[in-house]
């Protein structure tokens, strides 16, 4: 290999490690999770030798510019491979770091709503930068628990605007509805159901040890519509979905009574008067004294009472595939599915949420379990499309579920 063939190689290495180096060393600058200071070092130590190794490669090309390089075709393609690179670097830094926020937001609120996969922001970027965004991004719940005597079941028909239009147009023997539509570019589908007692909550028949697929869950307990429930414990985002969180009521029996400790959400269920319930830090007894029949637990709370909650932002949890359940004052119950895309970066806010329930006239709402879990069984079909963490079109376990049975 002559030496001017020597310089053109040195000249690209040079460029790549620089740029790569320059990447890393700019992404230690603004994270305090992943990168320290040693790694800061060892990232400026090798821009410093790319450095001397670009001056020498620049110095043997001027040095022996009349002898015989690469031929033509393929500089072109090294200097093309090189410059994409460059590019590419240049651009992810500047979506990271640029002036505008929406990535950065997108990334953070996502990735922190999630227990196992917060290491996804704090990679690039310091506890402070995850604060600020997160300060900018939140739910804020009052500590009212629901009213049930707000819950009048009149069904006095009044189209106020196109969504009551689209409640109460119904046939009189429909238990049921569909409601289609696309939040964000992705398929939303919102039940309503006419006659909340023939909702309740059933449970995974491994419970404890596994969850079971909705569209078996909704077979076997004879339910024509099912949506999925309450939240469940997942380390490492790898369980088989069989441990409920907090409290679960089944049929006026006590099937689970753990605390929940979360800022966000709680006891979600239905009373003995077909009345949807939400209560904070309340256990599995205490529920059944008030005459909750059926139950799971999650969050958090959209609308208490008429009163939507105080969501900042996206809400921090970003934007996924999204379960709600909420009623009117009616009594008209809706059930919301919203999925999501195969990368993960589009579906419902907590705010999309809460917004879609408020126009469709609920009176009280929560967010339910979300990501691959959500899902909507109709006929013993599913509705929707869940899409796993592998990016597969499949669902999950999950431990309860709300059902609808004639």
């Amino acid at each position: 290999m002559n030496s001017k063939k020597r310089g053109i190689i040195f000249l690209f290495l040079g460029l790549f490690t620089l740029i790569t180096s320059i990447v890393f060393f700019v992404i230690g600058n603004n994270s305090t999770y992943l990168i320290n200071n040693i790694y800061k070092r060892i990232a400026l130590t090798v821009i410093i030798l790319s450095l001397i190794l670009i001056i020498y490669s620049i110095f043997l090309l001027i040095r022996f510019r009349y002898a015989i390089g690469f031929k033509k075709k393929k500089s072109i393609i090294f200097t093309s491979l090189i410059s994409i690179y460059i590019i590419g670097c240049l651009t992810f830094l500047f979506i990271l770091y640029g002036p505008s926020e929406k990535f950065k937001t997108w990334l953070i609120t996502t990735a922190m709503s999630t227990m196992n996969h917060q290491y996804y922001c704090k990679w690039f970027y310091s506890d402070e930068v995850i604060y600020e965004i997160l300060s900018k991004n939140y739910v804020g719940e009052s500590d009212e628990s629901t009213n049930p005597n707000l819950i009048t079941f009149d069904k006095t028909v009044v189209y106020a605007n196109e969504y009551e239009k689209e409640i109460l147009e119904n046939k009189e023997d429909n238990l049921y509805k569909l409601i289609e539509f696309e939040v964000n570019g992705c398929d939303a589908y919102l039940a309503v159901i006419y006659d909340a007692s023939k909702i309740s909550v059933g449970i995974s028949k491994w419970l404890g040890k596994s969850g079971q697929y909705i569209y078996d869950m909704a077979k076997e307990q004879n339910a024509i519509l099912a949506i999925n429930g309450g939240g469940f414990f997942d380390p490492n985002y790898n369980s088989k979905g069989g441990n409920p969180l907090g409290v679960t009521i089944m049929d006026n029996k006590i099937i689970t009574d753990d605390a929940y400790n979360s800022n966000n959400g709680g006891v979600i269920g239905f009373n003995k008067e077909n009345k949807l319930v939400l209560m904070r830090n309340i256990n599995a007894n205490d529920a059944i004294k008030l005459g909750i029949r059926d139950a799971v637990t999650m969050g958090p709370f959209l609308i208490v009472n008429g009163k939507m909650a105080d969501i900042k932002g996206n809400g921090g949890w970003g934007y996924a595939a999204r379960t709600a359940i909420g009623q009117r004052k009616d009594g008209i119950v809706l059930m919301l599915v919203v999925d999501s895309n195969e990368f993960r970066t589009k579906g419902a806010s907590i705010k999309d949420l809460a917004e879609i329930m408020q126009n469709y006239g609920a009176i009280n709402a929560a967010n339910l379990d979300g990501g691959t879990s959500s899902a909507m069984v109709i006929n013993n079909e599913l509705v929707n499309d869940p899409i796993d963490s592998a990016l597969r079109h499949k669902t999950r376990g999950i431990p309860t579920i709300f059902k609808v049975t004639k």
